[in-house]
């Protein structure tokens, strides 16, 4: 037998631990000398005491691991505990990166007020195009939520036009459609050179055309596209303009490495007949 001491060496924890899961009935030393109190333990109990830990590291409160290894948890069923679990904690860590993501670019947002490209918008007419298109719905327009919906659905549509053998023949255009209950219609779209009609496993759109465009070129990820927004935003009210709809987004240039790409970013804009502002083209 093991001292409580050497015990909770062996089994990697606390002999505060130890003591507690006693006193809560969850693991009984194997023997408790009756004059002293101490308490000893055999080799076999850290089977129990492997299983104790993993399920309450699994986020089960210490009553549920109880009722889990009354039930008598297979090895197996733990592992795919393990692995449940597991994934959780890496969706939720992915989760928390785009949300630190998020917080650093609206950050760098608030450092550029104040210094905002707004010289560098271009108002101009963008030709109507035909374009292969998957869609998929957004719980928001906010990045956080069009991010995870976006970046597949580009990559299955380039995959389906490489097996139909369609070629592409201009840069990816995103745009997106506002719900009445909050939500998006993502459209991730890519120029092509296809014919309409059917037998095709993606959509093919005649993209329209828009006469009056407030457009202005961003450099780098797509998360730090907020300054630029907000710049064009500026522009627009500067300007006498109003904003149609939500901005499209025409990837120009988009390498590996994301700190490169070059976005070009288009709301559809109009003036008010009393609007006296001056713009420029």
């Amino acid at each position: 037998m093991f001292s409580i001491g050497d015990f909770a060496r062996l089994g990697l924890v606390s002999v505060r631990m130890l003591r507690h899961y006693d006193a809560i009935g969850l693991l009984r030393p194997a023997h408790v000398d009756p004059v002293t109190g101490y308490r000893s333990y055999q080799a076999a109990q850290l089977s129990r005491l492997n299983r104790i830990v993993a399920i309450k590291d699994l986020g089960f409160t210490l009553e549920q691991v109880r009722t889990i290894l009354d039930e008598k948890v297979s090895t197996e069923e733990l592992h795919g505990m393990v692995r449940m679990r597991r994934a959780q904690l890496e969706a939720q860590i992915d989760a928390d990166l785009a949300r630190l993501r998020g917080v650093e670019a609206r950050l760098r947002s608030i450092e550029t007020e104040g210094h905002m490209k707004t010289a560098e918008v271009v108002v101009k007419k963008v030709s109507p195009v035909w374009v292969a298109e998957l869609s998929a719905r957004a719980a928001s327009y906010d990045g956080e939520d069009v991010g995870p919906v976006i970046q597949p659905l580009y990559q299955e549509l380039c995959e389906r036009l490489e097996t139909a053998q369609t070629r592409v023949t201009g840069p990816g255009i995103a745009y997106y459609v506002a719900e009445d209950d909050g939500s998006v219609m993502v459209h991730a779209s890519l120029p092509v050179s296809a014919e309409p009609g059917g037998g095709h496993d993606f959509e093919l759109v005649a993209l329209p055309g828009v006469e009056t465009a407030a457009t202005l070129i961003h450099h780098g990820p797509m998360e730090d596209v907020g300054h630029t927004f907000q710049a064009l935003a500026h522009w627009i009210e500067e300007n006498g303009y109003r904003a149609l709809n939500l901005a499209r987004e025409v990837y120009l240039h988009c390498p590996e490495n994301k700190d490169e790409w070059v976005t070009e970013l288009q709301i559809e804009v109009t003036r008010p007949a009393s609007s006296s502002g001056t713009g420029s083209n």
